[in-house]
């Protein structure tokens, strides 16, 4: 995800054919697409296995809070929540050009930070 977003950023700044941008925006919006599929097959599923083991079972036998009936959910889940970054990108949390906002002011603070 880093190298294509980098790739596209190269794309808006630089005069490149309105066709290579095109490509490029249209790869980015199928991984989106992806992503949101994912997420919905990902609800659908766990909702009826879930709700297949709570009515499957009746009350005296069966817990509902028990790791059988979730653990489905949990590695499911932490594998849609590695999609979502590998799509979303890691500016997710940490803003657009953090990195290079951040290297500005320590090198800003190592200049008025001179030993004479």
């Amino acid at each position: 995800m880093r190298q294509s977003k980098s790739m596209f950023e190269e794309y808006q700044s630089e005069d490149f054919s309105p066709d290579e941008r095109y490509a490029l925006a249209y790869k980015r919006v199928k991984r989106i697409k992806g992503f949101y599929i994912h997420a919905l097959v990902y609800v659908l599923v766990n909702a009826f296995i879930i709700s297949r083991n709570y009515y499957a079972h009746s009350p005296k036998e069966y817990h509902f809070w028990s790791w059988v009936n979730f653990n489905t959910v949990l590695f499911w889940g932490t594998g849609l929540l590695a999609h979502g970054l590998s799509v979303f990108g890691r500016n997710l949390f940490s803003g657009q050009n953090w990195e290079e906002r951040k290297i500005k002011e320590f090198m800003e603070n190592d200049k008025s930070e001179k030993w004479e």
